[in-house]
């Protein structure tokens, strides 16, 4: 990462305009384009859906609300799989790691391919999840600058944007099982990227299952929480507190205490997981609230979403590769000050475009603050734990995005 970043603690230097690979590799760089093909399609699988989830329900003669388990079957791969591919990236190196991702990809993708019925369904997008997650996690960390960070977190951003109609265009073309397959898209960048990439693994610590499965607890219950928040919350606490019993026995374990006790990577993932709420809030309220004020049709408020979410995406590259040239405080007190404006522009406002602005926003802060912070957080750390810093950062990310549809919805 570039040393201009202003404020930043001791640790590691790295070339502004390098390729990272795991330390002590040898591989040839890794163009950053490949890396976002490798990881963008992940979107699909979060949006992709949401205008075929009808279609989905008439073939396999079932309810709209049965069949959005596929869905949450893909948000809960991608929460699990984040952290758990990651830490196979440490252990086995970056080439088992997107080996075992690109089976799961391929195995998920055939099944909704080939077997409609919904156990089938739910599982293939559970699967698609756990290995686009892993694909992201792992090309985010073979950049090497910030605007390198910032086109694969835009890449993201932007196709989670245009998801949704793309999935719409893709059904009507092909079928709905096409569309739960664009998640495999993703193959197409690892073929590029495998063959670049170390075989060495990241860190050289014994394995650690028992610290797999904690997180993998706490995950899951963290991800029912919004809804069933008794009693996933209940589970979320005792689980957490078992995992940090189990990392004061195994600190260098599945996960390693030099990440979570790094104030800089804590303070990260907080702000990201804040940005993600409301961005992702507001693609819900919004909506509702252009739906109250004016007289669109659904479908024109759909094309209407459209513009702000790219917008916020492509202009994020932009921030990202900024970041580096400026300080940290400012960067970070300028993308809480877009969000809050956001928030605050959608509270009062009635007017379409003012309503519109405030997704931009919220968007151009949310698909920012994943690549500035995600570059934060990878440089309090040290470089072995660099593949674990980035899936637990990403894992909060996530969290951010899952919470913030659910407190609109309560409010």
């Amino acid at each position: 990462m570039s040393e201009s970043l202003a404020g930043r603690g001791p640790g590691p230097v790295r070339p502004a305009d390098t390729y990272a690979d795991p330390p002590g590799s040898a591989a040839p760089r890794v163009p950053t384009p490949w890396l976002a093909l490798m990881a963008g399609p992940l979107s699909f699988g979060i949006a992709g859906p949401a205008l075929v989830l009808d279609d989905l329900a008439r073939d396999l003669s079932t309810t709209t609300g049965t069949v959005t388990w596929a869905v949450t079957a893909f948000g809960w791969g991608i929460a699990v799989g984040t952290p758990l591919m990651t830490g196979l990236l440490r252990r086995r190196g970056a080439r088992a790691a997107l080996g075992a991702c690109g089976a799961l990809v391929l195995l998920g993708a055939l099944l909704v391919l080939t077997v409609p019925v919904l156990p089938a369904v739910i599982i293939g997008c559970a699967l698609q999840a756990l290995g686009t997650a892993g694909l992201t996690s792992i090309a985010m960390s073979l950049t090497g600058s910030a605007r390198s960070m910032g086109f694969v977190t835009a890449s993201l951003a932007v196709v989670g944007s245009t998801a949704p109609l793309v999935g719409s265009l893709v059904s009507d073309a092909v079928n709905w099982q096409a569309t739960l397959a664009l998640p495999a898209l993703s193959l197409i960048g690892l073929l590029a990227v495998i063959g670049r990439v170390s075989t060495r693994p990241a860190s050289t610590a014994a394995s650690d299952g028992l610290g797999a499965v904690l997180l993998t607890a706490v995950v899951t219950a963290l991800v029912l929480v919004p809804h069933h928040p008794p009693v996933a919350g209940a589970l979320s606490v005792l689980t957490i507190a078992a995992l940090v019993r189990h990392l004061r026995r195994r600190p260098q374990g599945f996960v390693p205490a030099a990440v979570v006790r790094s104030p800089v990577f804590l303070i990260s993932s907080v702000l990201a997981f804040l940005l993600a709420a409301v961005n992702f809030g507001l693609m819900f309220a919004v909506p509702d609230a252009l739906a109250d004020h004016t007289a669109w049709s659904s479908g024109e408020i759909g094309v209407a979403m459209v513009w702000p979410l790219v917008l916020g995406g492509a202009l994020s590259w932009v921030v990202v590769a900024l970041s580096a040239k400026v300080g940290r405080q400012q960067v970070v007190i300028t993308l809480v000050a877009l969000s809050v404006a956001g928030v605050v522009l959608a509270s009062v406002s009635v007017l379409a475009v003012l309503l519109l602005v405030a997704q931009a926003l919220a968007s151009i802060a949310a698909a920012s603050g994943q690549g500035v912070f995600a570059v934060h957080s990878t440089e309090a750390v040290p470089d072995e734990e660099r593949p674990a810093a980035i899936g637990l950062f990403n894992l909060c990310y996530l969290l951010g995005a899952a919470f913030g549809p659910a407190v609109v919805s309560l409010l």
